[in-house]
């Protein structure tokens, strides 16, 4: 004689619910513009350690300049790209950068190129330039973990993570 199949027991929380709370939870872990831990040393953080975060404020910086001229391209984007750019700037400034600040272009930066490119003229194109910006972006900043102490590294990871996010976001999950 079978065994009547029985109703599987919900154990733990639901996919969707850690969808909605992960980003979240990934800001609040890792969005600190602080270096103490027991990573940091006594007299602050290192050159080294405050160069990669000038870089990562100065490419926050140079993306938000990017969301800026698209949205001043395409105003009909204004309200989907919004929060998007707020958040990028809260990126810039955890690293410690922020809206006074101007970001000088390097090379290797978004604002470099972003100044050099106009803005697409199709609303399409013009989200999906925005989000190869972020998805380089995003890989540049998880490789650049390797290279960084604890803190600045799980900052890095977060903004990664949240980068990958904003590509979902312009390319696939109308933001």
């Amino acid at each position: 004689m079978p065994f009547p199949s029985s109703p599987r027991a919900h154990c733990g929380p639901r996919r969707r619910t850690l969808l909605a709370v992960g980003p979240a939870a990934l800001a609040l872990a890792g969005c600190t513009a602080g270096g103490e831990g027991p990573g940091a040393s006594e007299n602050g953080p290192s050159a080294a350690e405050r160069r990669a975060r000038a870089r990562a404020a100065r490419d926050s910086e140079g993306l938000v300049e990017r969301y800026d001229d698209v949205i001043a391209a395409h105003p009909g984007l204004a309200e989907r790209l919004g929060p998007l750019r707020a958040e990028t700037v809260r990126h810039a400034q955890a690293f410690g950068g922020g809206p006074g600040r101007k970001p000088s272009p390097s090379p290797s930066s978004p604002s470099a190129s972003s100044s050099a490119a106009a803005v697409p003229g199709d609303d399409k194109d013009a989200l999906a330039a925005l989000a190869a910006a972020e998805r380089e972006l995003a890989d540049r900043r998880a490789k650049a973990l390797l290279d960084v102490p604890g803190e600045l590294a799980r900052l890095l990871a977060s903004v990664a993570a949240a980068g990958a996010a904003h590509v979902y976001l312009l390319t696939e999950g109308g933001a």
